[in-house]
C-alpha cells in the first residue's frame, strides 16, 4: 500500500496526517457491515448549527446490493469510473437547506454536511480503509435515479474501500497517485488580526 503522509509544519494527529485521497482500490476485498456502520456513526456525530444534522447520506455496498451500486457509480463522470470500478462503497453526501426546527433557511447545511463527511474519511482511516470524495458525479441522474427529493443538494459522492497497488492504475491517474503530496505554505491562506497578514 502506498503511504503518502501529510508533512506538517508542527506535529498533528497521526488520523490526519495519514489521510489522503488515493485511487488505486482493491476489487477484491469487502468492507464489513460493521466498518460500514462505524463510517456512518462517525459523521452522525459531527457539529452542526443548532445540533440541526443536515447532512442525508445514500450508502451503497456493492456486496449486499450490486445493482444499486451499479446504478449509483453510472451517475459518476467516466474519469471517476476508471477507477471507481474497484471500490466496494459508494456514497452520496446530500444537505437539507432548511432548519428542522423551524423551516427556515439554514445557509450552513452545506458547511456542516462537510464536517460531516470530513468524519467519515478519518474513520475510514481510523479502520485502516481509504476514502475519496469526488465533485465528478451528475446530481440530477443521481436525483432521478433514487427518488432523491428535488431541495436535497447533492455535495459530493464519496468512494470507500481497502487502497491497492498504484501499479493499477494508468496514465495520468497513476500520475497523480505517485506524485507527492503538497500545500500552499500556512501563512498564505492563514490570516492573523487582518485579512492578507500572514500568522506567524
Amino acid at each position: 500500500m502506498l503511504a503518502k503522509p501529510a508533512t506538517p509544519s508542527t506535529p498533528i494527529h497521526d488520523l490526519i496526517t495519514q489521510r489522503w485521497s488515493p485511487r488505486a482500490f482493491d476489487a477484491n476485498k469487502q468492507i464489513s457491515r460493521s466498518q460500514v456502520l462505524a463510517l456512518l456513526e462517525a459523521a452522525r456525530w459531527a457539529p452542526s448549527c443548532f445540533g440541526n444534522e443536515p447532512w442525508r447520506y445514500i450508502v451503497w455496498d456493492r456486496a449486499r446490493d450490486p445493482a444499486s451500486w451499479q446504478k449509483a457509480f453510472d451517475c459518476l463522470a467516466e474519469s471517476n469510473q476508471a477507477w471507481v470500478k474497484n471500490t466496494p462503497l459508494l456514497i452520496v453526501a446530500g444537505a437539507d437547506p432548511h432548519f428542522r426546527h423551524n423551516g427556515k433557511d439554514n445557509r450552513w447545511a452545506q458547511y456542516d454536511t462537510g464536517a460531516a463527511s470530513m468524519s467519515i474519511c478519518l474513520q475510514a482511516v481510523a479502520l485502516g480503509l481509504a476514502a475519496h470524495q469526488m465533485g465528478g458525479f451528475d446530481a440530477q441522474k443521481l436525483h432521478h435515479a433514487f427518488a432523491i427529493p428535488d431541495n436535497i443538494t447533492l455535495i459530493a459522492m464519496i468512494a470507500v474501500g481497502y487502497q491497492a497497488a498504484p501499479d493499477i492504475l494508468e496514465g495520468e491517474v497513476r500520475e497523480s497517485e505517485t506524485a507527492p503530496r503538497k500545500r500552499q505554505p500556512l501563512g498564505s491562506v492563514f490570516f492573523e488580526g487582518a485579512w492578507g497578514k500572514a500568522i506567524a
